[in-house]
Order: structure tokens, then sequence, then C-alpha cells
């Protein structure tokens, strides 16, 4: 991929070197723990990028970001850190540079900041980016726009976590099974509704972009004050999804490879 599309907007919120700026910090902090990145990268990528949930949709942005102003990120955050058993060399995949939203290397994490911050506030998301599984499972559903259900997601993580669950990753992903497949039949916006968000607020937070501070690096930035999460519906959601994750006991893995 050799061409790109010109922007007409001259807005700051375009320019590549406070993203750039951002990436390298990222990858000087996190040099011996490159998955602890995400958890500090996403809430800034998005407190910098200030675009529309519309924008980010379309994915050239992110292909421009992984292809022309940061490889060295994609290749630094995700290439495999053992050697295959086959020999093989190792090489990140294509869709981390040209991939879906729930795999491309910056659209994952402006996704995860956007779905699980709760109104201006990020912490949420850092909360989600603390588990890898919560990422991959949780993008790929449709439930997760759903703002109640996101939070209630992370507060079982939260809980689990501070529990010191054994095999949490696998806790996760059966969790997100678990709650995308009773969606159907509990329908979470009925039983759990929440407010509309404020899109004159989240449209005044992108028209500042020109005149906001770089974001800060050494505590959370502000995100959209365009509306938090009904609390009581965070709450129900919570209380039933803690209910799926104390549901029957995970598969044995070493059962299921045959040892």
């Amino acid at each position: 991929m050799r061409a790109s599309i010109p922007i007409k907007d001259e807005s700051a919120r375009w320019n590549t070197a406070p993203v750039r700026d951002l990436i390298e910090e990222a990858m000087y902090r996190f040099r011996d723990a490159r998955t602890d990145a995400d958890a500090w990268l996403a809430p800034r990528l998005h407190a910098t990028l200030r675009i529309t949930r519309g924008e980010a949709a379309r994915p050239g942005l992110w292909n421009f970001l992984a292809l022309a102003v940061a490889p060295d990120y994609v290749l630094w955050r995700h290439m495999p850190t053992m050697e295959s058993e086959d020999g093989a060399r190792r090489e990140v995949s294509g869709p981390r540079f040209v991939g879906p939203h729930y795999q491309q290397a910056f659209a994952r994490l402006w996704w995860t900041a956007e779905m699980f911050r709760d109104g201006h506030d990020y912490l949420p998301a850092v909360i989600a980016c603390s588990c890898q599984d919560m990422i991959n499972a949780a993008l790929r559903l449709d439930v997760i726009d759903h703002k109640p259900t996101a939070l209630a997601l992370v507060r079982v993580l939260q809980g689990l976590a501070d529990e010191g669950t054994a095999r949490l990753g696998d806790q996760v992903n059966a969790l997100c099974m678990a709650v995308n497949a009773a969606s159907s039949t509990l329908m979470y916006d009925v039983i759990a509704p929440d407010e509309l968000p404020d899109h004159d607020a989240l449209a005044e937070w992108i028209a500042e972009a020109d005149t906001a501070p770089a974001v800060p690096w050494n505590h959370l930035p502000d995100g959209p004050a365009d509306g938090t999460a009904r609390r009581s519906s965070c709450e129900l959601l919570s209380r039933i999804f803690e209910g799926f994750s104390a549901g029957p006991p995970l598969r044995d893995r070493a059962l299921t490879r045959g040892t």
C-alpha cells in the first residue's frame, strides 16, 4: 500500500507528531513489558486523536498509522517473543497492520478506550486493557456497544483479578461468551437502560483539539464529558455477570490436548 488520501480538514487533531510522541514514549516506558503498553497508550491515543466513531470506523486512518507513521510500534508490540516449534521465522500477522478493529494495532486501542470509558473517565478502559483476553474477546461482541454492559464486564474483571482468580484469561473468555449468548434473551438494553450520549458535548470536545494541551503522561487524560452510564443499570448487570462467572468450571486443557 503506497497511496494515501489527503485530509482536507486542517484541524490539529490530524497532526501525526503528537501520536508519534506517544508511541515513542510507550515503547520506551514498556520496553520490558510490551503488553502493559496497551493500558497506558489506549486512553492517550483516544484523547489525542479526538475523532468520532464514524471517523474511527474508516480503516484508512488506522492503516496509515500502522504503515506510515509507526510500523516500528506494530513490530515492537506484536512480534512473537517465542520461536515457533518448526523454526519458522517470527513475523507479525497482517491484520495487525490492516485488519479489523479488534485486531489492528491502533484501532483496537482506540476502540477499547471508546467502548469502555465512562464519559470522561478512562479508568474502566485501563482496567479492560489489563487483561488481553478482555480486549480480544469483548471487542468482537455487538453487546459491548451498550455502555452498562461494557462497564459491568469491567467490574467483574476487576473482581476476579482482586480475588486472584486462577486462569483469569480463560475466565474472561468464558464470561464474554456467556454474556454474548445470554444477550438474545435478556436484552440488556431493555432490562438495564442507559441515557443517550450528549453529542453536543462530544462535538465541543473534538472542536477543542486545536487549543487543547498535549495529553499528560503520568496521569490519565480527560475524555469527552458526553455522559456517564446509568449506575443502577451497571449494578444490575454486574450482579448478573457475576453469576455467569461463577458458573460451571472451565475445561481441563490437559484433557483437551489428549495428555
